[in-house]
This record gives structure tokens, C-alpha cells and sequence, in this order.
């Protein structure tokens, strides 16, 4: 077996990973929020829907690879990977923009979620170290789209910190507001990095696939 794919079967096992995860904190999120009354928790479960959706994209962008696709075709998976990811990062921004609002809008605080903050808690955990290893196999293998979707896995890490404070503080101190305001803050970068991806995206497609030797997967 050779070193690259040993390399892809590495990039698909942390894309399976990232599905499994993101269904059972769907689940979970969507549930406990429910529950509470908590936006802020249904919308951090929606956020891992989205998520999932850029992971499924990835995950066949690479099997596609490894089953032997050429380099033309390894190149369209690649753009339309890109695409995905890149609109799947204007819909988390879009979920962000309209969470934040409503809250602040509604000034209404969820009860306390013991479950919301333990998820926050374990993904905090579990969601940065899973987008480093996604990181370091997208540049080993010099696919932008698996770059991409380890920087849309690293702002999922930051909900959930902004999840975990908000939860937190509204638990111990009742500021219920300290999740919006927090959540707002990231919206700058979660649009950057989707114009980037959809930009790497549309420069590819303009380049006919000529690129596809400098970009394997």
C-alpha cells in the first residue's frame, strides 16, 4: 500500500468519524433543546447537521479517489466539494445571524440544559483535535476542499464553546445574552473562509481542471 493511500484511508476514517459524531450531537442537541426551550441548543444541533452534509461531500470526493477516478474527475469532485462546503459555511453563518437576533430579540432564556452543557463540553473536546488531524491529512494530500472542511470543523469548535459559555453562564448567573453576543463574533470568520472556499471553487473551474496536478484530491 502506498504512503498516499495510506493517507486516504486516514482522510476517510476521520470523515466517518466526523458524520457518526455530528448525527449523535444532532440528535442529541435538537432533543435536549427541545426540551429546555433552548434555540441556542436546536440551533447548535442544526449547525451539526450542516456539518454533516460537507463530511458526506468529502467522504465521496475521496472514496472516489481511492476507487480510482482520474485526475479530470478527481478534480470535478474536488470543485464540487468545494462548492458544498463553501455553501454549507454561509448556511452556518445564516444559522448564526438569525439564532443571535432572535435571542437577543426575545430576551427569553432557555431553562438549564444539563445535557446541552456536558455535549458542549465532550464536543469542546472532541471537535478540535478531530479538524487538526483533518488539517494535516488535507495538506499531506494538498486537497483544498479537506482544508476547507477542517476550517469549517474548527468554527463548530468554537460553537461550542460559545454554547458552553452561553449555557454555562445562563445556568450560574442567568445572562442569558452572553451566547448571542458571543456567537456574533465569529460570523466575520465563518464568511471569510466560505468565500474562500467558493472562491477556490470557481478559480478551479476556471482553470478547466489544468490544476489537477497540483491537487490530487
Amino acid at each position: 500500500m502506498t504512503a498516499r493511500s495510506l493517507l486516504l484511508n486516514r482522510a476517510l476514517w476521520l470523515e466517518r468519524l466526523t458524520i457518526v459524531w455530528n448525527v449523535a450531537e444532532a440528535v442529541i442537541a435538537i432533543g435536549a433543546g427541545w426540551l429546555a426551550g433552548s434555540v441556542a441548543l436546536v440551533g447548535f444541533g442544526l449547525d451539526s447537521v450542516i456539518e454533516t452534509i460537507a463530511a458526506l461531500a468529502l467522504y465521496r470526493r475521496l472514496r472516489a479517489e481511492q476507487a480510482g477516478a482520474t485526475e479530470e474527475e478527481a478534480e470535478a469532485h474536488e470543485r464540487r466539494a468545494l462548492w458544498i462546503v463553501g455553501v454549507t459555511f454561509f448556511l452556518l453563518s445564516g444559522y448564526i445571524a438569525f439564532e443571535a437576533a432572535s435571542t437577543l430579540w426575545t430576551k427569553q432564556p432557555p431553562e438549564v440544559s444539563r445535557v446541552g452543557i456536558i455535549l458542549a463540553a465532550v464536543s469542546l473536546a472532541v471537535m478540535p483535535a478531530l479538524a487538526i488531524a483533518k488539517h494535516r491529512a488535507g495538506k499531506a494530500l494538498k486537497s483544498r476542499a479537506l482544508v476547507a472542511d477542517a476550517k469549517e470543523t474548527f468554527v463548530c469548535s468554537y460553537l461550542s464553546l460559545t454554547l458552553l459559555a452561553g449555557l454555562g453562564l445562563n445556568a450560574l448567573f442567568g445572562w442569558w445574552w452572553a451566547d448571542p453576543v458571543a456567537a456574533l463574533t465569529m460570523l466575520p470568520l465563518v464568511i471569510r473562509e466560505g468565500w474562500e472556499a467558493l472562491a477556490e471553487a470557481r478559480e478551479g473551474a476556471g482553470e478547466g481542471g489544468t490544476e489537477a496536478h497540483d491537487l490530487e484530491v
